[in-house]
């Protein structure tokens, strides 16, 4: 800001507030339970989903990371459990994700945008107009038959994955995207069942007042810069997907409010620190993080905090992976250390480790490290084989 003398924060100490924002360094309880899981939702707001199931849903994985062996059917009942249960809704923030019920009427506006064809995928977007009343008659059986998922409108057996959908899927992920309808449950192999938001969201939810889009983005930045600690401006309109002609204004808005301000970081630019974020002398992180871990899954921001080149490589032809199928980065300390390739073998209730990569700076505890977050991630898994090793790297 003009004339404002711009505090300077060194990369260690940047890490460390990073770290600390995303729940990183406290000492893990024993007993982790469904109060402890609700705190870390709440901190990062929103849980990635993504199909991939080679060693677990990747939606289980960031409370893992931060309070190890927490009951996953703990976040199956906030998720998708009886309505008095639930806590979480699924919806498009950071892609598919899972969010607090209070984000959404902060994300209103991407329904709307949806509802007129204005977001989504081009193969969705025309169920806003030419074909709508295809997808309002999805919409109609739902209201009259209760919850639906995609196979029970379709008499036949064809392709509806998430690569070649059919027509149904497309209108209903439309009408999901706009806000017509949400996800009541998940069966199956992971199917997503739809409803109603009336049947599935609380009913204070719903009745809340639908905030303007510049104040919904400008909460939305807020807790992106929460989460956060210290970030870019490109890194606080990722969080919720935001462009920035909307993140912009409100970023500057907050500014002037003195929620974030301005700093300096080497090889940063237009670096932002929120005025709540914490400091830690040192950070005792031990952790392996899931490729789509909001701490690292943008790819850039993990380069510059970590100085640590991050790609998933799940697409890549295996013959020119350079380090594995699933890989997950090894934090130890403040520093990303390591990358394992693994995988669970659920018939032999094994947790194979395919691949290890020590970094070169890795400190010579690594292997021990990795080796006991390695071994706890087997148990929570509930693979009582134990540890399989086919490579140490």
């Amino acid at each position: 800001m003009p004339g404002m003398t711009i505090e300077r924060i060194s990369l260690p100490q940047a890490r460390r507030i990073a770290l600390a924002a995303q729940g990183f360094g406290a000492k893990r309880h024993a007993a982790p339970g469904p109060s402890h899981l609700a705190r870390t939702v709440s901190r990062l707001h929103l849980h990635q989903i993504d199909s991939v199931n080679v060693l677990s849903r990747a939606h289980y994985l960031p409370a893992f990371s931060r309070l190890g062996a927490y009951d996953r059917a703990d976040l199956d009942r906030m998720s998708w459990g009886p309505k008095r249960q639930r806590r979480l809704f699924e919806y498009w923030a950071h892609e598919a994700s899972l969010l607090p019920f209070e984000l959404q009427p902060l994300l209103r506006w991407r329904m709307r945008q949806a509802d007129r064809g204005e977001a989504g995928w081009d193969r969705m977007r025309r169920y806003a107009k030419e074909r709508r009343p295809e997808a309002m008659a999805l919409l109609d059986r739902i209201r009259a038959e209760g919850p639906l998922a995609t196979a029970d409108f379709e008499s036949h057996q064809g392709k509806s994955g998430w690569w070649e959908w059919s027509d149904t899927k497309s209108a209903l992920e439309w009408l999901f995207w706009a806000g017509h309808i949400t996800t009541a449950t998940r069966r199956g192999g992971f199917e997503r069942v739809y409803d109603l938001p009336e049947r599935v969201l609380p009913a204070d939810i719903l009745a809340r007042p639908t905030p303007s889009d510049e104040e919904a983005h400008r909460a939305l930045i807020e807790r992106a810069a929460l989460a956060h600690g210290i970030a870019t401006t490109g890194e606080l309109r990722d969080y919720f997907r935001q462009k920035p002609e909307q993140a912009e204004p409100a970023i500057r808005a907050l500014a002037e409010e003195g929620v974030i301000r301005p700093v300096e970081v080497p090889g940063w630019r237009h670096a932002w620190l929120h005025r709540d974020a914490r400091l830690p002398r040192r950070i005792e992180g031990q952790a392996l993080l899931a490729p789509f871990d909001p701490l690292i899954w943008e790819r850039s921001r993990a380069e510059r905090l970590f100085g640590f080149r991050y790609r998933i490589e799940i697409y890549v032809p295996a013959e020119k992976r350079q380090f594995g199928y699933y890989v997950l980065p090894f934090l130890l300390g403040d520093r990303l250390v390591a990358r394992v390739d693994l995988k669970s073998d659920r018939q032999a209730g094994r947790l194979l480790v395919q691949a290890v990569h020590l970094e070169p700076d890795a400190p010579a505890e690594t292997r021990e490290a990795l080796a006991a977050e390695l071994e706890a991630m087997g148990a929570w898994l509930g693979l009582s084989e134990g540890v399989s090793y086919a490579s140490k790297g």
